[in-house]
């Protein structure tokens, strides 16, 4: 932590300047927003809290470090060098993204709005930062391991993951493929399949559960489990496969499994186009999988350090 002496911002457009990017001036994104009988205020409202939320965390960097605001969207081609620190300002889904591309590097994230954002990845304020800039020498900042899948295709391509994979349809299709698992194989057609990590077992994975329990409650059948939770450090990851369909042609009895050390998951591509591999829900983020492709779902070397306190 001394030996820090760069800041890398990352930082998301807000709603309204999304707006006004689409439609090219404040006034015409008013009159389309108004029109639709939404409130456009509270896209006003949610700008003006960044911006203050951002000017907070300015002032804090400008005396104490050079720095660089870097756009989410140029995250995946910009090179972190050694001695960088990353602050997120956004929501959980930025730091999300932005670790599976920092390797290594500490991340803080800082919520801009707490009362639109959770923050659980995001747990400090931005008027916080001014005493945590001044720990970063003395070391004293906690931070908490988060482990990685990686998908690592037959060809040397390669995609982390933070909060979860998915294997699939680029669109709503069945995807077709054969998977590979504990010594066991078989050829599938579901909508896809989830592989999440410990800080995402909260995440997309819960909602399966959730409809799980919904499906019993429906069929008269009390659920005996509790949500599947793992920690942020988990050496293990959950794969699911989404609505399995059986068929003649396609079996359902291998839809979910552990990943560890010693079994990873593979998977074949039978899909002639559209099959993709994207993670922590950012599609134009992917990896092609179409047929003949194979993918190897393990735990990935890297890890993410998020600052705690």
């Amino acid at each position: 932590m001394s030996k820090i002496e760069q800041a890398i911002l990352l930082r998301d457009h807000t709603a309204l300047e999304q707006l006004i990017a689409r439609f090219n001036t404040f006034e015409q994104a008013r009159f389309y927003i108004e029109h639709t009988g939404e409130d456009f205020q509270a896209y006003v409202d949610e700008h003006e809290c960044f911006h203050n939320s951002l000017k907070i965390v300015l002032k804090s960097l400008q005396p104490r470090l050079k720095f660089q605001i870097l756009f989410r969207e140029f995250l995946p081609n910009f090179i972190f060098a050694e001695k960088q620190i990353i602050i997120t300002l956004g929501r959980d889904g930025l730091v999300a993204n932005t670790a599976k591309y920092a390797q290594g590097r500490p991340i803080i994230g800082i919520n801009p709005d707490k009362q639109r954002i959770d923050g659980k990845l995001c747990p400090f304020q931005p008027e916080e930062l001014d005493k945590l800039l001044n720990s970063l020498p003395s070391g004293v900042l906690h931070c908490e391991e988060v482990s990685l899948a990686e998908a690592r295709l037959s060809d040397g391509q390669r995609l982390l993951a933070f909060n979860d994979l998915f294997i699939g349809p680029k669109s709503h299709t069945s995807a077709r493929y054969q998977l590979s698992f504990q010594e066991k194989m078989e050829n599938q057609s579901s909508s896809g399949i989830i592989v999440s990590t410990g800080v995402g077992s909260s995440g997309w994975l819960s909602s399966v559960f959730n409809m799980t329990k919904s499906i019993n409650q429906l069929c008269g059948i009390k659920p005996s489990f509790p949500p599947l939770t793992m920690p942020w450090n988990s050496p293990d990851l959950i794969f699911v496969v989404r609505e399995p369909f059986l068929s003649r042609a396609s079996e359902t009895s291998l839809t979910s499994g552990r990943i560890t050390s010693r079994h990873h998951l593979k998977i074949v591509s039978h899909m002639p186009t559209d099959g993709i591999i994207f993670s922590d829900g950012i599609e134009n983020d992917f990896l092609h999988f179409n047929a003949g492709a194979q993918v190897l779902i393990s735990l990935a070397k890297e890890k993410a350090y998020l600052l705690t306190g």
